[in-house]
């Protein structure tokens, strides 16, 4: 996904790391530059906003955690959708 607009954080790069950024798990630095590129950027904006629903919604609904290869293999799968989704 690309909004076609120039960022100093480029549209893949923040999609890329916007579990890791919903989560809380980048450095400072990193964590600010996606910050950035999401308050100038309707559409990656509105990707997050999907994400956080979807991980709220799946809290909410489930009270025990996933085992970690689960947890892995459900991540490679959506960068694998998200990455064919970009290449389309």
């Amino acid at each position: 996904m690309s909004c076609g607009n120039p960022h100093e954080t480029d549209c893949a790069d923040a999609l890329d790391r916007l579990y890791e950024y919903i989560d809380g798990e980048l450095t400072p630095e990193v964590k600010d530059k996606i910050r950035v590129h999401l308050d100038e950027c309707a559409p990656c904006l509105d990707e997050a906003g999907v994400e956080r629903a979807v991980k709220a919604l799946v809290s909410r609904s489930c009270s025990e955690t996933a085992p970690d290869g689960l947890r892995q293999r459900v991540l490679a799968r959506l960068d694998q959708a998200r990455q064919q989704a970009a290449d389309a």
